[in-house]
């Protein structure tokens, strides 16, 4: 029985819908074939639009590692994208040079040593003497000066040692904070020096992440409004923002506005925006993109989808469904804050109104009358078939 109940139903669906079709086409013949166009009933309702801010994402510090000294790469300790700590090892150089300079210092400085202990011996000898009005003056502060000459030659060995033993430890190059190992371009056997164009890495400390974006003058102005506050009062009152990444997703930790520019560049006409998030699990990687999305909650508003503005001169317009069913453009103004899919509108719409919301730019233009009615031969069989299937069970 129930088998024969659902055939007899769908025989029904059938022919509800030829019938339906068929007055369908009736009534299309009648309007001139108007067609089915979606339409939305505007109403007044929130928003929660975000300004969408294209961004891109630093370390909280991004350091090139470069050889303070000359010399071929002996070794690297490290690999690209290696978590390394303040003070690793992170290349050694050549040493061979700089540790025979060093030992060449050091017997200067214990010759120099020596040098001083004889003129020393000389100086107290002399002195003597010249107490005992055995030598004359200037035998006696000859021996002082010699001692004085031997004096400095041992302060200038000791510094040439000194500046040796730098140069001996440049040659092991560290890290300069923690952080992550960026590109390696050089390898073993690779010449370093200081002058070289590409660094020998970069160490980013990415346990904090700056997301850099720019605001126009006139965004600034609005912040300040217009000098009712200072731009640090404001800054400090802002709410939390998110970061929306290049793959489409909302990376989980907020962030907070941390600076804006005290300069705005004459080029671009906008200011430098820092936010700073938290990246205690590495997700984010300096030199990656994204977007600040900063929250603005409005309250009655008029939202339309951005699929039914069309733009001519620099205008958005929409199509609004008049009570006789046709279409006439009317230019809208609208804030410039939107998500990509909505527009609030400023002026030119009020609620109650209808507007078309598909086959702008493809099939509507002033005048054309349309069927603003949902599709009512598909309505009718989803209902019957909704019917049957109760039926059946």
């Amino acid at each position: 029985m129930k088998i024969q109940n659902l055939l007899a139903a769908a025989a029904g669906i059938s022919l509800v819908g030829t019938t339906m079709l068929s007055c369908g086409g009736q009534q299309q013949t009648m309007q001139g074939g108007a067609p089915q166009i979606k339409v939305q009933t505007l109403e007044l309702g929130s928003s929660d639009l975000n300004n969408v801010y294209p961004a891109t994402i630093k370390g909280k510090t991004d350091i090139d590692v470069r050889p303070l000294v000359s010399g071929f790469i002996t070794k690297v300790h490290v690999d690209e994208g290696q978590k390394v700590s303040k003070g690793q090892t992170l290349f050694t150089l050549d040493q061979v040079q700089y540790q025979a300079a060093v030992d060449q210092a050091l017997a200067a400085v214990n010759a120099a040593k020596t040098a001083v202990n004889s003129a020393q011996l000389t100086a107290d000898n002399k002195q003597r003497l010249f107490e005992k009005n055995i030598i004359s003056q200037y035998e006696n502060q000859l021996a002082q000066n010699d001692l004085a000459t031997a004096k400095a030659a041992l302060a200038q060995a000791q510094a040439a040692l000194t500046t040796a033993q730098k140069n001996l430890s440049y040659t092991v190059v560290t890290a300069p904070s923690d952080g992550f190992v960026g590109q390696i371009p050089n390898r073993e056997g690779s010449l370093a020096s200081p002058s070289m164009v590409p660094a020998l890495t970069t160490v980013s400390d990415n346990s904090d992440v700056y997301a850099y974006f720019s605001l126009t003058e006139k965004d600034i102005l609005n912040l300040a409004d217009n000098g009712a506050t200072t731009l640090q009062q404001r800054i400090q009152s802002m709410p939390e923002v998110q970061l929306k990444l290049s793959d489409g997703s909302i990376y989980p930790e907020s962030g907070k506005v941390a600076t804006v520019s005290g300069v705005i560049d004459n080029a671009t006409g906008a200011s430098s925006v820092r936010a700073l998030f938290k990246n205690n699990n590495g997700m984010l990687r300096s030199g990656s993109t994204g977007q600040v999305l900063f929250p603005n909650q409005r309250d009655s508003v008029i939202l339309i989808p951005q699929k039914a503005t069309f733009e001519l001169q620099d205008r958005k317009f929409v199509y609004v469904v008049t009570d006789s069913n046709t279409v006439v453009s009317r230019p809208i103004e609208i804030d410039p804050m939107n998500d990509g899919k909505s527009y609030i509108v400023i002026q030119g719409l009020k609620p109650g109104e209808k507007i078309a919301i598909e086959g702008v730019g493809t099939q509507l233009r002033d005048g054309l009358t349309i069927n603003p009615v949902e599709s009512i031969v598909e309505q009718a069989q989803q209902d019957a078939a909704a019917q049957a299937m109760t039926a059946a069970q």
